[in-house]
């Protein structure tokens, strides 16, 4: 077929000319975007390690996670808007499920893989709508804020910037120390970047705090032939006979767990797609979001086929306005990042040379960022900053989204309740509420 007969089907299949958009242009965008949230590939890795997976295989997972994701999301929906495994999620999956609560990785990724199905169910359902609609657009903003700090709260422990201290809980580290210096150099180099409106700031500054690291004597390199077989270190591990196999110590583990992944994934798929198809003039005049059935149903696909190749909840990225910013307005946006990851797959095993105080300053960057939805909190009304500002304090001083969460949901409920504003229309958030409270009484401080 001639090139010009492939822009043809390319222009008829992705609606180019319709969305004023060229092949060219989409490529670029789809290049700044996967540019923009290939850290991911860095970052998950050093995360997911801390929960005892194999790091080389996570960090190819990883790769195919959000390649598959970003070309379904692509050829599917066609729109703009790439995925990967999510931040945050990752943080609870490591540090929360296998970390606190001493959970198997494989039977947290069984979890992953239930939610995924359970995503799909309530999309195919509607249910999702119903879900939606009791939780005030408030703690959307205070859920991805506190999810923001929890992230930089992690990348701070990681450098050793922050250090746990018997006396205050925590305490500032020592900053002449090599991890730290090193860390606070990517901090630096990062925001620079960021600041200049550089393309791919935080891959760039974990690739060079990386080098400063080697130059340092931080880092000992141990070159490992490429092999087939340390991709597979998590592919089809996860086990699903024993995720129901959490009683007993774990208490309502399982529904925590599943509940988190599930809801955080929905709230950070709406706030995701509002955010990105508004720029890209995507949203129609009454405010919705076109082919939103679609969008979703293809986010529960990506997380149920990531849990299989071995990595958490994959969710759409916000980092695909760069790609937007850049003239990306159809779907071959995203296919274009998709390839992008897919090619990365073949040298993601060497992700493990990469130091914790070389990634720690991604997560202290991509952490502050993620407050920007608390402007969208009015502070000044009672009725929601209470709730706002204990779902933004408990995630990261408990180390918990499930307990922000819950504080939030039960605080705005019971606020209502007291107020007088409690109509039939309620129930559904009474409920969740109840099981809230129910679920603190059962599990005391856990």
């Amino acid at each position: 077929m001639t090139t010009q007969g492939w822009a043809g089907r390319l222009d008829r299949y992705f609606a180019l000319s319709e969305r004023g958009t060229s092949a060219r242009t989409e490529v670029v965008a789809g290049t700044t975007t996967f540019l923009t949230m290939a850290y991911i590939v860095l970052v998950n890795p050093a995360i997911l390690g801390a929960a005892g997976m194999p790091v080389a295989s996570v960090a190819a997972a990883t790769c195919f996670a959000a390649a598959f994701a970003s070309i379904l999301m692509g050829l599917v929906a066609n729109t703009p808007l790439a995925l990967a495994p999510g931040m945050g999620l990752n943080a609870y999956f490591a540090f929360t499920v296998v970390g606190q609560m001493g959970v198997p990785w494989p039977v947290a990724l069984g979890c992953v893989f239930i939610s995924g199905i359970a995503f799909l169910v309530l999309t195919l359902t509607g249910v999702r709508q119903l879900i939606v609609s009791v939780i005030p657009p408030y703690l959307f903003a205070a859920v991805a804020g506190g999810i923001g700090l929890f992230i930089g709260f992690i990348g701070l422990k990681n450098a050793g910037i922050v250090v746990a201290n018997p006396a205050t809980l925590v305490a500032l580290g020592d900053l002449k120390a090599p991890g730290a210096a090193l860390a606070l150099f990517g901090i630096l180099l990062i925001g620079t970047l960021s600041v200049w409106g550089v393309r791919g700031a935080m891959l760039i500054g974990i690739v060079a705090t990386t080098l400063l690291g080697w130059a340092m004597g931080q880092v000992t390199v141990k070159p490992e032939p490429y092999s087939l077989s340390a991709l597979t270190g998590t592919a089809f591990r996860l086990d699903l006979s024993g995720v129901f196999g959490l009683t007993g110590s774990h208490g309502l583990g399982l529904l925590e767990i599943l509940f988190v992944f599930l809801f955080v994934d929905l709230f950070d798929n709406i706030g995701t797609l509002v955010a990105v198809t508004k720029r890209a003039g995507l949203m129609d005049a009454a405010g919705r979001i076109p082919g939103l059935n679609r969008i979703l149903i293809t986010d529960a696909t990506a997380t149920i086929v990531g849990s299989m190749a071995g990595t958490s909840t994959v969710t759409s990225y916000v980092e695909s306005a760069a790609g937007v910013q850049a003239g990306g307005r159809t779907g071959l946006t995203a296919v274009v990042t998709g390839i992008l990851f897919l090619a990365t797959m073949f040298v993601a095993p060497y992700a493990q040379i990469v130091p914790l105080a070389a990634t720690a300053p991604a997560l202290v960057v991509v952490g502050g960022l993620m407050l920007l939805p608390l402007t969208e909190v009015e502070w000044e009304d009672p009725l929601s900053a209470i709730p706002a500002f204990l779902t933004v304090a408990m995630i990261p001083l408990t180390f918990s989204i499930a307990n922000g969460l819950a504080f939030g949901i039960v605080a705005h409920a019971a606020l209502k309740l007291l107020r007088g504003t409690v109509t039939r229309t309620d129930w559904f958030l009474l409920l969740l509420a109840g099981l809230f409270v129910f679920r603190f009484i059962w599990m005391g401080g856990a």
